[in-house]
């Protein structure tokens, strides 16, 4: 038992130290960090927290164009680059001219200021979940602060989910940490602090990623099954399925208000891979609770886009159109489709040119490679939905001004976040009867952060997972 406290205690000092360590790093950058689509998001805040539409666009332009002139200038690809060449006066200037300009033409209503005409404007209405949770910083602290606290939070909760889902798929107390930071320090962490919805979306993509893991780790049998297991132990086992269920339904659920189009690709990367996966267990008989997860997964994919139908707002034609007409300036085309891929190619060729030049993501890739051939671990093909969501995320907007940002592609960060750790245990290879309470690298059970469930050991898949009597 002290032993186990004191894992506990040392889990959480190392916890808080990587987080206060982020914290103090992102000190130096209070403000610089705005998009061009942050304005929207600001302004749709700042309505829902009681300010007029007009007062709203006015301290939206105010925040964007002083926030401009602090931006990065740095060379690191995933930071923010400053727009040289316009002044603060001239930014307010310009921008203000845009919301007279869009006024007289008709964008008189909705939450966001008209700081574009009123379709590609719909585009942020159907976002509300980010505005939404702003407001309570906003209120408080103001827009420079607020922001900057709302994204501490968000990075910094999405970076302890890591953790948790790390822990929870049974990998070493060093290995669930070094995810932690690996969340903070990649551009999963950079893309969390900027004032846009994708962070938010991606810390809810890791609070669904953990509900995959714990929904699928195998479920405890009785002791009329198995003569062995006693009930609490049952018990507990059903808590979790039930709380990775319940984590991957909020976890999309919220998505969907706060980027509903990154919440469908990531609730069908899942589903689509653990049908795989129940294929190949299917073969051996032993399909787990993988097919349970596909089919909750599938059933939440087939709601997210009946929901986003149902609300009208943007599909994936309009998404095309956004893109072939610079955001809907010049007239739609009536098949958008060919033009389209045309620019998916030149988009993809770029970036397989971004990737030579600087191969950071490659090398990540190909450690996480090694990872899934080193060490089967029921996180792995989780990974692996999360990239593909974060690939597919970026085929729907083939923009070059995208090239750099890795905004939109962020999902794909997350198979190196979750995979590399793993390689900081050894993989199981004793024959020996396993313990339940002991994790794979000879620690006892992450009790401090699954302290619902026994962990599964990592060499072991849903459906193949070993009971705790069994032999190897």
């Amino acid at each position: 038992m002290p032993n186990i406290r004191r894992k506990q205690h040392l889990g959480l000092i190392g916890m808080l130290l990587i987080a206060v360590a982020f914290a103090g790093l992102q000190l130096t950058a209070v403000t610089g960090r705005a998009s061009p689509d942050t304005k929207n998001y600001l302004s749709y805040a700042l309505s829902l927290s009681g300010e007029s539409r007009q007062e709203a666009g006015r301290r939206a332009i105010t925040y964007s164009c002083a926030s401009g002139q602090h931006a990065s200038l740095s060379p690191v690809p995933w930071t923010n680059r400053k727009a040289v060449g316009e002044s603060e006066e001239q930014c307010v200037r310009r921008l203000n001219d845009s919301v007279a300009y869009w006024t007289r033409h008709g964008n008189t209503e909705g939450m966001t200021a008209p700081f574009a005409n009123q379709r590609f404007m719909a585009i942020f209405e159907a976002r509300p979940g980010y505005p939404l949770f702003l407001v309570p910083f906003l209120t408080v602290l103001g827009p420079t602060w607020g922001l900057w606290l709302a994204g501490l939070v968000i990075a910094l909760a999405g970076s302890v989910c890591v953790l948790f889902t790390l822990r929870a798929a049974g990998v070493s107390l060093r290995a669930g940490l070094a995810g932690q930071a690996l969340y903070l320090a990649l551009p999963t962490g950079t893309v969390a602090m900027n004032p846009l919805s994708d962070g938010l979306s991606l810390a809810l993509g890791t609070v669904v990623l953990l509900g995959c893991v714990l929904l699928l780790r195998d479920r405890p049998r009785t002791d009329v099954e198995s003569g062995t297991s006693t009930g609490t132990t049952a018990r507990a086992g059903a808590a979790g399925h039930r709380t990775g269920a319940v984590l991957v339904a909020c976890g999309l659920a919220l998505m969907f208000l706060v980027r509903y189009s990154q919440a469908l690709l990531l609730a069908v990367a899942l589903a689509a891979v653990f049908l795989a996966w129940s294929g190949r267990l299917r073969l051996k008989r032993q399909p787990g609770p993988v097919l349970r997860a596909a089919g909750l997964c599938g059933a939440l994919a087939a709601g997210i886009y009946a929901g986003a139908h149902l609300l009208g707002w943007p599909m994936g034609q309009d998404s095309a159109q956004d893109l072939l007409t610079h955001h809907y300036q010049r007239p739609d085309l009536p098949n958008p489709w060919p033009e389209f891929f045309v620019q998916e190619g030149v988009f993809w060729s770029a970036w397989l040119r971004r990737q030579a030049a600087q191969p950071i993501l490659p090398v990540l890739l190909a450690l996480s490679a090694w990872a899934l051939l080193r060490r089967a671990s029921v996180v792995l093909p989780i990974a692996l939905a999360a990239g593909a969501a974060g690939l597919l995320n970026q085929a729907g907007h083939p923009n070059l001004g995208q090239l750099y940002g890795y905004r939109l592609i962020v999902f794909v960060w997350l198979l190196p976040v979750l995979a590399i750790p793993l390689l900081l245990d050894r993989p199981p290879t004793d024959t020996a009867p396993h313990d339940a309470t002991r994790d794979p690298a000879g620690a006892e059970a992450p009790s401090d952060m699954t302290a619902h469930a026994a962990p599964a050991p990592a060499g072991d898949t849903p459906g193949e997972l070993r009971h705790p009597t069994s032999r190897s």
